[in-house]
């Protein structure tokens, strides 16, 4: 009997980890009873009553296990940690707020049935703020028009992988991840399941612009070469500029040298606005420094803090 892994990532979600996992448990037994399956829960070290929660679903079900993080590791290092800790021929990856929904499951399956090693989810539409998902679309579209490689629009990493890509991660050793381009850069010949992203079920979302930006700047970094090329071209072209204004300036007032008075506005504009192009192409470049200086490091992905319900491992842990 093959085995069917579902992996969901949490961060403060005391009210949503017992529903979803009651939907997985229902949509399995329900529309998939010919495969076993675990549902692993991998906590990113949250502040509110989520730990206790899973502690007690896994008390109920050992066919839910759960990884505790000591820290918070990101939103992209966790789930990518999570993956490879799985033990089922795929792994089907989704959000604990229902915002990947739960029906997409047996869709996944048989899609993965149809020979498919890769099933992911592609957002048509969403619930979500119109501004935040107009931004999104133009992100999208930003990213795969200056990447060097295929991006996939409208993908946020929920879908089923096979243990074949599984074992691609794994050997990758990359301590920054970014999965979306990892999946369309090195994946299999994948199938595309749309569907509109509904609200979260309760709770607030943890995506904060600091968390957008981050995302943003860590697909920019890691595939795309077009920041440090327009570095170059900018600081040219506004090099030529300078050299030009410059040269018409001596000329003018080599001509008309009592009637040509030259100013200090000119220059305070031209110091600012070359200062202002340095600056802005300076941390650009930061970013793709602090890119290389964190796999350079090769810091762990996740540090474990407690594992529950993985055979030949250490169970849970008394509560304090």
């Amino acid at each position: 009997m093959k085995k069917i892994s579902i992996l969901i990532p949490c961060f403060n979600e005391e009210e949503n980890v017992g529903p979803i996992s009651q939907a997985v448990v229902e949509t399995m037994e329900r529309d998939l009873p010919e495969y076993d399956y675990e549902l692993v829960f991998i906590d990113n070290d949250s502040t509110d009553r989520t730990r206790p929660i899973i502690r007690e679903l896994c008390r109920e079900n050992r066919r839910i296990k759960a990884i505790f993080n000591a820290k918070n590791f990101g939103q992209f290092n966790s789930p990518y940690y999570g993956m490879l800790q799985v033990t089922g021929d795929c792994v089907i990856s989704m959000v604990a707020d229902f915002q990947d929904p739960v029906e997409l499951i047996p869709q996944y399956v048989r899609e993965w049935e149809n020979g498919y090693k890769i099933v992911i989810g592609i957002k048509t539409g969403s619930r979500e703020n119109p501004v935040m998902y107009g931004l999104r679309t133009f992100y999208y579209k930003m990213i795969k028009k200056l990447s060097d490689v295929e991006q996939i629009e409208h993908f946020t990493g929920s879908g089923l992988y096979d243990r074949d890509f599984i074992e691609i991660l794994r050997r990758l050793d990359d301590p920054t991840p970014f999965l979306r381009g990892i999946v369309a850069e090195l994946g299999y010949k994948r199938k595309e399941i749309p569907y509109v992203q509904p609200q979260r079920r309760a709770g607030k979302t943890h995506n904060n612009f600091y968390k957008l930006y981050d995302a943003a700047m860590l697909s920019v970094t890691s595939y795309t070469k077009v920041g440090l090329r327009l570095a170059t071209i900018a600081g040219s072209f506004c090099a030529l500029v300078s050299i030009i204004v410059a040269f018409v300036y001596l000329i003018m007032k080599l001509l008309y040298w009592y009637d040509f008075p030259a100013g200090m506005a000119p220059l305070l504009i031209g110091m600012c606005f070359l200062g202002s192009v340095q600056i802005f192409f300076i941390g650009l470049v930061g970013e793709y420094i602090l890119s290389i200086n964190s796999r350079v490091m090769k810091r762990p992905l996740v540090v474990e803090e407690e594992r529950i319900n993985f055979d030949g491992e250490q169970d849970e842990k008394e509560d304090a």
